[in-house]
């Protein structure tokens, strides 16, 4: 049996359509895409990691705050798009981009941010768990983790949005942050440090 949905299915999604999903041009995704880099603790990181980037919609976001971002994709058409939508923004050269699915080895990194945006219900829970568990220990101490993503039943799916949540909340050395929840989507941001607040960390008063 299958851990995660094949690389082919991803192609033959591609192969009709430049931006299936719509991520473009759709109000939700833009609605999304803020709410995920609204609730980010921090106002610039060094090293993002994006593993299923699509065409780059949100990487091109993600630019804006990283100094650098890797981003995988299975999808060589979704790659092209990614490169071309980077240029177009002037911030090519600041993200690199390969074709990789999300539970291949990681880059090297060292990566202070982990990006898992409409990627993680791909895989079998076991799998999901697994390749977290593995990877997520690399990350940098005080690294956050943001997770978002669509909570509608899909047939072809191994995981619902919620489920996938729930593996990425079980994860070992991640401490929950907040959460933002809806009918349609849940994002969730993490912590591989002792789980201050923002307030705290910037020693607000009060703020515990």
């Amino acid at each position: 049996m299958s851990t995660r949905l094949p690389d082919t299915y991803f192609d033959e999604i591609y192969a009709g359509d430049d931006d299936p999903w719509q991520l473009s041009t759709r109000w939700y995704e833009q609605r999304k895409y803020g709410i995920t880099l609204a609730m980010l603790p921090n106002p610039r990181y060094r090293h993002a990691f994006e593993p299923g980037c699509s065409i780059g919609t949100l990487t091109e976001l993600l630019a804006q705050r990283c100094d650098h971002v890797t981003a995988v994709d299975v999808a060589e058409a979704a790659l092209r798009g990614a490169g071309m939508r980077l240029r177009q923004a002037g911030c090519r050269d600041r993200v690199t981009l390969s074709r990789a699915s999300v539970d291949a080895a990681w880059p090297a990194g060292p990566f202070d941010l982990l990006v898992l945006s409409e990627v993680a219900y791909y895989l079998e829970a076991d799998h999901l768990a697994q390749v977290l568990e593995r990877e997520c220990a690399r990350l940098q101490p005080d690294a956050n983790v943001v997770a978002a993503h669509w909570r509608h039943p899909v047939a072809d799916y191994p995981l619902s949005g919620d489920a996938a949540h729930e593996v990425i909340a079980a994860t070992p050395g991640l401490t929950a942050l907040g959460r933002y929840r809806d009918r349609d989507v849940v994002v969730e941001v993490f912590d591989t440090g002792d789980g201050r607040s923002v307030a705290a960390r910037e020693d607000v008063p009060g703020a515990r």
